[in-house]
């Protein structure tokens, strides 16, 4: 089976279901059906919440199995949040905090920089 596309390949449309099918009897149905909180989340945000719910919540775990850091696994927690519609993305309340942490993830400034740069 393939894996759930939520936007259109061509176009970057959302996608919607228009068919249902039974894997035991084979019977179907036909319409068109959201995808619910599912559809407006990327491939790879529906793969950081798989990691996320089978390491049960746990940020560390997650950013440990993804070899990343925890401000960048953080970030891409926060990426889904505001994707669903909750809270305000961080990139609205204050974008030169998003930029400031993913230099100091690519280590091109220091955690001291880092910190002088957000206390600003």
């Amino acid at each position: 089976m393939y894996p759930l596309l939520t936007t259109c390949p061509v176009c970057g449309g959302a996608l919607h279901v228009v068919r249902l099918e039974c894997g035991a009897c084979h019977s179907g149905l036909d319409g068109q059906f959201a995808l619910g909180w599912l559809g407006h989340l990327t491939r790879e945000q529906l793969e950081f919440v798989e990691l996320l719910v089978k390491n049960r919540g746990n940020i560390n775990s997650v950013a440990g199995e993804l070899k990343i850091a925890y401000n960048t696994a953080r970030s891409r927690l926060d990426d889904i949040i505001a994707a669903l519609g909750y809270g305000v993305p961080l990139d609205e309340q204050r974008p030169e905090r998003r930029a400031v942490l993913d230099r100091l993830a690519a280590k091109e400034i220091s955690v001291e920089e880092a910190m002088r740069l957000l206390r600003a």
